[in-house]
């Protein structure tokens, strides 16, 4: 989209995309990890979810989709998918003394960013650890991605958001 908009309208579009996720990410008990680009990492700890935390990543990513327009006739005013994973994680302060960041790391994260970069418009790409955590059926289909920076495949539920 950056190419086809002035970098003025990007921002204020990017800047609109911040603003619902970060509501949405709260309003499901989430945190906000990082903006990255045009790509926002969260988190869901069980501390704050219990055994939920899957559940409720899978529940704001379809109402991310939904609050971008993809359950709307006239379509998304943002094309975008998702990708939610569940799995052990290292979360603390990274940097040097000029500049520190809290973040979360680790192959779950990476994962993660994998899928939400494979996913399509409208889609959310789990991970079955995520699947099966948020209880979904395991009569859904399943694919197997190949996912950049991974030795083997990742198989996947697909959830579409769709007018």
């Amino acid at each position: 989209m950056a190419e086809r908009i002035s970098a003025t309208s990007f921002r204020d579009l990017i800047d609109r995309f911040y603003g619902v996720a970060t509501n949405v990410v709260f309003d499901h008990d989430g945190a906000v990890d990082k903006f990255v680009g045009d790509e926002l990492v969260a988190m869901f700890f069980p501390l704050l979810t219990g055994d939920a935390h899957a559940a409720r990543g899978i529940e704001a990513a379809q109402a991310l989709l939904r609050a971008t327009g993809h359950g709307d006739v006239g379509g998304p005013w943002l094309p975008m998918g998702a990708g939610v994973n569940t799995g052990p994680t290292w979360i603390g302060a990274v940097g040097d003394a000029a500049h520190r960041e809290l973040t979360i790391l680790g192959d779950a994260v990476n994962t993660t960013a994998r899928l939400a970069s494979t996913a399509a418009a409208g889609e959310i790409l789990v991970t079955i650890a995520a699947a099966s955590a948020a209880g979904l059926s395991p009569s859904l289909g399943r694919q197997s991605l190949r996912l950049k920076g991974k030795d083997q495949a990742t198989d996947v539920v697909v959830l579409r958001v769709a007018p």
